[in-house]
């Protein structure tokens, strides 16, 4: 594959600091082959400058409201066999760009992808977020821990922040689905396996990403949710029943407070033996449901795959994960409504939702 020329394409908007860190990162890749770096952003963005100085291409997104567009303008700009893309708060390994590439020696890998985890330095917050999205049982994170070391496994889709595709079956796919707010690296992965192409994953390719921590981390829950619920309603094919059943999740929250609440009243009202012990199983099994619950996410995080497992992340991972699952769940109800009740799955495309903090 050293006859290739690869193209690592990375989307940024108004993170300039981070930036640097990746095309540093980038700048000292092991893989010895034609190699492009590529920023796409808005021809205002400090991180103009910044890509410039580190010897790498500056595309303008031509006014994208969001990365669907942007990394498609940034597609139809660039000229190579392979093209990667990766995040602008990520951490990029010397080995990153040519673990990646030594797959497309094979005919029939039309993409690939890899882990992504919070790195070493990120608060601990943040790791004890990476347990939870590595916990086995209640998360999609134990495909990670489903292949041996140096495998391929045939996949349905792999992280934005760490994948690579043949550039003529991006081209063939047109890119990602215009106008996307959300969910749309989702929705390239499936354009190019409806067209029979073949996406594999790599567990020995690690990035390490930046995780969010609260409230940023809840926000971006919530975001997620409710884009692949939009998504899963104009392409029905992506369609999960766990993405469907994680909607239920908020209301069993609600419905095991109201019936606190009502075993109290209940109990306060009449202190007959009957009604007493009707208003304690108004108790006991939001506490029987909680505790199960809380058992599953341990077990589910001393099994995962997080690097940053430990007594105490492993401790906390339930708080994670409880609100991974509740505001993710909001999502889902926030995205059935507009389906609906609303404007439609159409009304999701437009401007990018964002949780974070840009400088």
């Amino acid at each position: 594959m050293e006859q290739s020329k690869v193209t690592v394409l990375i989307p940024t908007l108004n993170n300039h600091k981070e930036l640097e860190i990746v095309l540093k990162s980038l700048n000292k890749q092991t893989w010895r082959g034609d190699l492009e770096i590529a920023v796409v952003g808005p021809s205002n963005d400090p991180g103009r400058e910044i890509t410039i100085s580190n010897n790498a291409k500056w595309i303008d997104d031509k006014g994208s409201r969001n990365r669907a567009d942007a990394c498609n303008v940034g597609i139809k700009e660039t000229q190579c066999d392979i093209l990667l893309f990766t995040d602008d708060d990520v951490i990029p390994p010397e080995d990153w760009v040519e673990k990646l590439v030594r797959w497309f020696e094979r005919d029939d890998v039309a993409g690939v992808g890899g882990q992504n985890w919070a790195p070493e330095e990120d608060p601990f917050l943040a790791k004890v977020a990476d347990v939870a999205f590595g916990a086995k049982y209640v998360t999609a994170g134990t495909r990670y821990g489903k292949v041996s070391k140096g495998e391929l496994i045939e996949i349905e889709h792999n992280p934005g922040c760490n994948s690579g595709y043949r550039k003529k079956v991006l081209d063939e796919v047109e890119g990602f689905e215009p106008g996307c707010i959300g969910a749309e690296d989702v929705v390239l992965d499936h354009k190019i396996r409806s067209k029979g192409h073949k996406l594999w994953f790599d567990p020995e390719s690690i990035m390490p990403h930046r995780r969010r921590t609260p409230p940023a981390l809840f926000k971006q829950m919530k975001n997620y949710g409710y884009v692949r619920t939009l998504a899963n309603s104009r392409w029905p094919e992506l369609r999960s029943w766990s993405h469907l059943a994680i909607g239920i999740f908020p209301l069993l929250v609600f419905s095991s407070i109201i019936s606190i609440i009502f075993g109290i009243i209940i109990n306060d009202i009449e202190n007959s033996i009957s009604l007493s012990l009707t208003s304690e199983l108004f108790f006991q099994i939001p506490i029987m449901l909680s505790t199960t619950y809380i058992l599953i996410c341990w077990i589910g995080s001393i099994l995962g795959n997080s690097p940053h497992r430990n007594a105490i992340t492993i401790f906390f991972s339930p708080i994670m994960i409880f609100s991974a699952h509740y505001y993710y769940g909001i999502g889902v109800l926030k995205g059935l409504f507009q389906i609906y009740a609303g404007k439609g799955a159409a009304a999701g495309l437009g401007i990018q939702l964002d949780d974070k903090k840009r400088i």
